[in-house]
């Protein structure tokens, strides 16, 4: 099994995939930054959100790695986004160019983090089962504005045999600070999800006969604010594309 450091260095050379399923055993974590004047608005969206926004880390201005991720911030993750104005300006592989002095880094809990426990548990995780990304939606469901800062929930989708869904509830209430048990269950139309073929980010995955789709809070839902809010200047990962950090997941397990 290859270490943080290690997987790193192959999406700073280039490796460009979803990273479900990497480094088992080590926390993900979505990534968000931002120019200074907009960072306490910011926090505060995180504050009065915790279920969707659980910050990890935070960094000082400028600064490119942070203490549960010892590697560069501008080239370590396998995809970035580039929002301008709450527009999505550009999908690339680094952000070195781009980079600004007053910029702070938001980590925040990814559910690919408590995965391994739900294979272990026997609980099936379909996107890596079919080698995808994870299909997200944005939900009717709004968070809590914080000053410039407002947006739809978004929620991240795995489907579970019905008679497993109390075990994966259970499994993923033990992890609060990465989104933790599901938001809903069932009934996606209640979320204002009429297809679950269309996810708004990530792929499509198959719901089989016997299964429920389980909704969890999803690290998405910042860039769905800044899609909302328009910042003059954003830096995100590219959904599924995480931080891999180097903290264990244990880390953030609770009894």
């Amino acid at each position: 099994m290859l270490e943080p450091r290690e997987v790193r260095e192959k999406f700073r050379a280039g490796l460009r995939v979803p990273t479900s399923g990497y480094c088992p055993g080590f926390a993900q974590a979505n990534l968000l930054s931002v120019p200074k004047e907009y960072a306490y608005d910011f926090l505060l969206f995180a504050q009065r959100n915790p279920k969707s926004c659980p910050i990890l880390d935070v960094t000082e201005p400028g600064e490119t790695s942070a203490a549960i991720f010892t590697g560069d911030l501008r080239t370590d993750l396998p995809a970035y986004r580039v929002y301008r104005d709450g527009e999505l300006v550009d999908e690339r592989a680094e952000v070195t160019s781009l980079w600004r002095d007053d910029l702070v880094s938001f980590l925040i809990g990814c559910s690919f983090t408590f995965e391994s426990a739900l294979l272990e548990a026997g609980v099936p995780v379909r996107h890596i089962e079919a080698g995808t990304n994870v299909p997200m939606y944005r939900t009717n469901r709004e968070c809590r504005q914080a000053g410039s800062m407002s947006g739809p929930l978004v929620v991240s989708m795995r489907p579970v045999p019905a008679d497993l869904v109390a075990a994966a509830v259970r499994i993923t209430s033990r992890y609060p600070a990465v989104h933790g048990a599901p938001v809903h269950i069932g009934a996606p139309g209640l979320l204002g999800i009429d297809d679950l073929a269309e996810p708004d980010f990530g792929d499509a995955v198959e719901v089989k006969q016997g299964e429920i789709p389980v909704f969890w809070a999803c690290g998405v839902t910042p860039q769905a604010a800044v899609m909302r809010s328009k910042p003059s200047f954003a830096i995100a990962h590219a959904p599924g594309h995480m931080a891999i950090t180097d903290a264990r997941d244990s880390t953030y397990q609770i009894p």
